[in-house]
């Protein structure tokens, strides 16, 4: 409670967010996101990470059940994306859950039906190593939040711009968008930072890039810089992660525009996008 930060689910790509961050800490190396009307009746994720034993699945489902911290002390060593333990809680509390999954282990998988918070159902079944989730009527039973979402469109542009930056600062997780049936977002997982550049940004911009690959001390940055000719109009391709995490800091974005002053012209910004490595416990 000393870190809570309350309610987690404003929109659609909340939902996303938080179940594709599970998808990694579970070692997924494939994701799936389908959607349909912008992630608002309906939303699936599955991967194939090592899934929820039989035991758990209800546990998962309940408030901080499946924290990775004991103390506040702990943050000082967090790895995971996830670490409050609140997700599957919150969504829940606003939508119709399903989630099916199997471990390696077990013979058979497990799945859980839950609306507004309460389970409906829980039985076995069979499915393949992984967790398959599926969220439909978000904010049913809460209408005031409901009506303050965007149009399906625009909905579905925050889901699309997030999976891109997931992809991005996880280029080895093969990750597929699927909106109203058609497949609109694909990484292979090849570990190749370029290619998934390639398939947003297009071949002038992957023909324009500069590798990074630095380490000092405890800090580590890998990613990779546009060249002087690459110059864009806003700041929205300059894209930090902290341990893989999107993050916005207004002393790295400067630092980043001195260095690349004068090289990209007036009134343009030059492109980045960097993963910086460093212990937990050296920064809040």
């Amino acid at each position: 409670n000393k870190i809570a930060a309350g309610e987690v689910i404003e929109r659609p790509a909340s939902v996303i967010k938080e179940m594709a961050e599970n998808s990694i800490d579970a070692g997924a190396t494939n994701i799936i996101i389908e959607i349909k009307n912008g992630g608002i009746s309906f939303i699936r994720i599955s991967d194939n990470g090592k899934g929820i034993k039989a035991d758990d699945v209800e546990l998962a489902f309940e408030r901080h059940a499946t924290s990775k911290i004991r103390s506040a002390n702990d943050l000082d060593t967090v790895k995971s994306m996830g670490f409050r333990g609140e997700a599957l809680a919150s969504i829940a509390a606003i939508a119709n859950v399903e989630l099916v999954s199997k471990t390696e282990t077990e013979p058979i998988g497990n799945r859980i039906v839950v609306e507004g918070g309460d389970i409906l159902s829980f039985d076995e079944i069979g499915c393949s190593k992984g967790t398959t989730i599926t969220v439909r009527n978000l904010f049913f039973n809460t209408p005031v939040r409901y009506k303050f979402l965007k149009q399906d469109s625009t909905e579905s542009k925050y889901i699309k711009d997030w999976v891109q930056k997931v992809a991005l600062a996880n280029p080895e997780i093969s990750i597929r968008l699927i909106n109203d049936g058609k497949s609109i977002f694909y990484s292979t997982g090849n570990g190749k930072i370029e290619d998934i550049v390639y398939m947003i940004y297009g071949k002038e911009i992957k023909e324009n890039l500069v590798k990074v690959n630095y380490e000092e001390e405890n800090i580590k940055i890998t990613g990779i810089i546009g060249n002087t000719l690459v110059g864009r109009d806003t700041r929205k391709d300059q894209i930090i992660f902290l341990n893989k995490r999107n993050t916005k800091n207004i002393t790295l974005i400067s630092s980043a525009d001195q260095a690349f002053k004068g090289a990209t012209g007036i009134g343009k910004y030059g492109f980045f996008i960097l993963n910086i490595e460093m212990n937990a416990n050296e920064y809040d």
